[in-house]
C-alpha cells in the first residue's frame, strides 16, 4: 500500500473516524470538545517560525516535557507548539506549561488538514515523539523543507512487523525523516532495515531517564501523609490502571488487610473516563473508599484511596512506600517504570512491558523491578517488602542507580536538534 492508497482508505474511513469519535465522546466529554481542530478548523492563532513537538497522549507528554523545558531556556525567541491527540495529553500540556507554549489537537492525517495546520504554524523544525508516525503529515513537512526528527524513538519487534507488512508506505516515510533519536541500538536497526536512512538514525538513548523530581514534592508528600495521620501505614499504590486490572489490586489488597489492617491502597486509573466505575468497583468489593478529587482525608478506617486527579501522578507515587505500574497485567505494554524509581519506590508490575523491554531489563537485572501475574502474586510480593523493609530499600536504591546510569540522552537528542534548527 503506498500513500495515494492510504490517504484513499482514510478519506473512506471518515465516517467510522467520526462514529468512533462520537463513542468516545460519550464515555468521556473531552473528546467531544474542540472537534474542529482535529480537521484543521478553528486552530487557534499562532506566532509562526518556531518548533512544533507532537506527542500523542499522556505518556508521550510526560516523557516530552524535559525537552519542552529545555527548548524553552535555550530559545526564548522561537514558539513551541506542542499538540496531541487526547484530552488527558492535552490537560497535562496546559496544566505543565500554560501559556509559555502554544497547544492544539493535532489535525488527522488528511492532506488537506496537513497542509492547513502547517500553512498556519510555518514551523522550523518538527519533532515527533516515541513512534507516533503519519505519513501525509511527515510528507509535508518534507515538501516544505521542514526538517523533521523522531525523538526518543523506540520500535517493538511486533511494530516493526506491521510497518514491514506495509513497506511501500513506511520505507519512504521513514526515508523523509531528517533524525531518528533511538533508544537503543536494536530500535536502530530496525528502523535502519524498515527504510531509515543510516545516516539520519542514532542511538541517544531514553530521555525519561532524565526525569528530574522537584526536591519539594517528597517533602510535600510526607506532610500530607503524617497530616492523614498515616506516617506509620503500610501505603502502596498502583497506577495507571487499565480494565481487569483493578479487580487483580484489590483482591491482593483485600489478602493484604488480613495482615496488615491500616494498610492503604492508592489507585490511580489511567483513564479519566473509568474513575467513576472503578469508584463503584471499589464500593462493591466493600473496601471502605475515598476519591482524591474530594481532597478528603484517608482516615484509619479508608482502605483505598481514589486517585480521580490529573497532573498529580508523580505526587502520588511520592505517597506511597511502594509502586505498582499497571497496562502489565494485561496485554497492554506497560508504562512509565521510571517515574516511581526516579522517587525511590520498590517496583512492581505484571509481566506485560513489551513498550519497556530495555528499561524492564535493566530494572530487573539490578534487583529492582518485581513482577507478578496475578493477586496471589501481587499479594505475595507486598507482604515480602512490607515485611522487610530493608530490601525494599535495597530495591529502591537499585532502581535510583539505573537511573542515574543511562542519564544524558536529552543532551544528545538536544544536540541533534540543534544541528536540524542551524539547518533550517
Amino acid at each position: 500500500m503506498n500513500r495515494t492508497l492510504y490517504t484513499l482508505i482514510l478519506h473512506l474511513a471518515l465516517p467510522f473516524i467520526f462514529l468512533r469519535l462520537s463513542w468516545r465522546a460519550w464515555r468521556a466529554p473531552a473528546y467531544g470538545k474542540r472537534i474542529g481542530e482535529r480537521f484543521a478548523v478553528g486552530l487557534p492563532s499562532f506566532r509562526g517560525g518556531g518548533i512544533w513537538i507532537h506527542a500523542v497522549s499522556l505518556g508521550e507528554s510526560i516523557a516530552a516535557a524535559p525537552l519542552i523545558r529545555e527548548l524553552l531556556a535555550r530559545h526564548p525567541e522561537l514558539p513551541i507548539t506542542v499538540t496531541c491527540m487526547t484530552p488527558t495529553g492535552s490537560e497535562r500540556i496546559q496544566a505543565l506549561f500554560g501559556e509559555r507554549i502554544q497547544h492544539c489537537y493535532l489535525p488527522y492525517d488528511l492532506p488537506w488538514a496537513c497542509a492547513r495546520f502547517l500553512d498556519r504554524l510555518q514551523p522550523k523544525l518538527a519533532v515527533i515523539m516515541e513512534t507516533e508516525l503519519w505519513p501525509n503529515h511527515i510528507h509535508a513537512c518534507h515538501v516544505r523543507g521542514i526538517p523533521v526528527a523522531l525523538a526518543n524513538a523506540r520500535l517493538s519487534e511486533r511494530s516493526a512487523r506491521g510497518y514491514a507488512r506495509f513497506a511501500r508506505l513506511t520505507a519512504p516515510m521513514l526515508g523523509e525523516l531528517d533524525l531518528i533519536a533511538a533508544q537503543t541500538e536494536v530500535e536502530a536497526e530496525r528502523f535502519r532495515q524498515l527504510g531509515a536512512h543510516p545516516t539520519c538514525v542514532e542511538v541517544t538513548g531514553s530521555i525519561k531517564f532524565d526525569l528530574s523530581v522537584d526536591a519539594e514534592l517528597p517533602r510535600h508528600a510526607a506532610e500530607l501523609r503524617a497530616s492523614w495521620g498515616a506516617a506509620g501505614r503500610p501505603v502502596w499504590i498502583a497506577a495507571s490502571t487499565h480494565a481487569g486490572e483493578d479487580e487483580v489490586m484489590l483482591q491482593a489488597h483485600r489478602r493484604l488487610l488480613d495482615e496488615h489492617p491500616e494498610a492503604l491502597l492508592i489507585l490511580v486509573p489511567r483513564h479519566p473516563e473509568r474513575f467513576d466505575q472503578v469508584f463503584e468497583l471499589c464500593r462493591r468489593e466493600g473496601l471502605a473508599t475515598v476519591r482524591r478529587s474530594t481532597e478528603e482525608a484517608p482516615g484509619a478506617e479508608v482502605q483505598v484511596l481514589l486517585g480521580d486527579t490529573l497532573g498529580e501522578l508523580l505526587f502520588l507515587y511520592a505517597l506511597a512506600d511502594l509502586a505498582l505500574v499497571g497496562g502489565s497485567l494485561v496485554a497492554n505494554g506497560g508504562h512509565n517504570l521510571l517515574e516511581p524509581a526516579a522517587l525511590g519506590k520498590p517496583l512492581l508490575s505484571g509481566p506485560h512491558l513489551f513498550n519497556f523491554l530495555e528499561i524492564a531489563a535493566q530494572l530487573r537485572g539490578a534487583g529492582d523491578l518485581l513482577e507478578v501475574e496475578d493477586a496471589a502474586q501481587l499479594h505475595a510480593a507486598l507482604r515480602m517488602l512490607f515485611a522487610d523493609p530493608a530490601q525494599a530499600q535495597q530495591r529502591a536504591a537499585a532502581g535510583l542507580a539505573v537511573m542515574r546510569a543511562n542519564q544524558g540522552a536529552l543532551a544528545r537528542l538536544l544536540g541533534g536538534l540543534e544541528s536540524l534548527l542551524a539547518r533550517a
